[in-house]
């Protein structure tokens, strides 16, 4: 819903459930409401540190349930709840995001053009370490116009053994 009043409900929804996952110990990452035929499909992105397990979608699930069902935000027309984990072609915009995902592969687009791939290191509120080419550069945050986690395929870890 990219109308005002689709995206008045979308806040409102995220403003209702981000106490009540917090206390879980969940993040919401992203609030989606899209129409689908009659009803409407909401989809809650959830993530927290260490990553989002079964078991943390199933309670976030209930407890998002249990949110909406005491609240009016949904009006009448019925809809679908679906609560997934935030994955990984969802752009790193916050430093939680960075955090999280020490240790992956990124491609990060600049602001000011240009791109970099390389893995992340350490990251603080304002800036992440990035090892290109064996090489550790500082990006400021605000210097990154988008950064997707890149799928890597037969990875060996480095403590993997042969």
């Amino acid at each position: 819903m990219g109308n005002a009043k689709g995206d008045a409900t979308r806040d409102r929804i995220e403003a209702e459930l981000t106490t009540p996952l917090t206390v879980l110990g969940l993040d919401v990452e992203a609030v989606e409401l899209t129409p689908a035929g009659k009803r409407r499909v909401l989809r809650v992105a959830v993530d927290k540190d260490g990553g989002v397990t079964l078991d943390d979608v199933a309670e976030a699930t209930r407890e998002v349930s249990r949110v909406l069902d005491d609240s009016d935000v949904m009006g009448e027309q019925p809809y679908l709840l679906e609560v997934t984990s935030r994955g990984v072609d969802r752009p790193l915009t916050l430093p939680r995001h960075w955090r999280r995902n020490a240790g992956r592969l990124v491609r990060v687009q600049l602001v000011e053009g240009g791109q970099l791939t390389g893995r992340i290191g350490t990251s603080d509120e304002t800036g992440v370490e990035l090892v290109v080419d064996g090489e550790t550069h500082r990006v400021e945050l605000a210097d990154v116009a988008k950064a997707l986690v890149q799928v890597e395929f037969n990875r060996k870890d480095e403590d993997e053994d042969d």
